[in-house]
């Protein structure tokens, strides 16, 4: 029959439902609050949820391996960090369908900018007398903006249509 071609949805994963379940309320929010997207919601959700798992490991090395220097340390997990972060901001939050490739090494890229930052801002901040942990979150607060806007526009960017 001749009818009006429909287009469909593919339906959601589970990993994407509860992205869209854990930021839906960042829609509703006034108009003031508009640039608080539900993509910079979930960023912040599973950053902080990432961070948590970093800062573990980073405790528990510092802790439990004192003799391995601290830049390794801190590179160890962020890097463990920033690999669940990827996963979890493909599927949950960017949803992103796009071919991983070219997506996983601008992410690489993007994850090693943060690291060398990152890394450089706790040593130097916990050498100067600052208690790593505190080192560790004020580098974490130093590279968040930058690690979304990278995430957000270039990693996980939305590629036209092609018809």
């Amino acid at each position: 029959m001749g009818g009006v071609p429909t287009q469909t949805t593919p339906s959601q994963t589970r990993a994407e439902r509860l992205g869209s379940w854990l930021t839906s309320w960042a829609a509703k929010l006034p108009g003031r609050l508009r640039f608080i997207t539900p993509e910079l919601v979930g960023f912040v959700i599973l950053g902080t949820f990432t961070f948590a798992i970093d800062m573990a490991i980073l405790a528990a090395m510092h802790t439990w391996a004192p003799a391995v220097p601290l830049p390794v340390d801190v590179a160890f997990g962020y890097t463990c960090a920033f690999g669940l972060n990827y996963v979890l901001n493909r599927t949950m939050n960017f949803k992103s369908h796009a071919p991983i490739g070219g997506q996983l090494l601008r992410y690489v890229a993007l994850t090693l900018a943060d690291l060398g930052v990152t890394t450089l801002v706790t040593t130097w901040l916990s050498d100067s007398g600052v208690p790593f942990a505190v080192s560790r979150v004020a580098a974490a607060c130093c590279v968040g903006l930058f690690t979304y806007v990278g995430a957000r526009f270039w990693v996980f960017r939305k590629e036209p249509v092609q018809d």
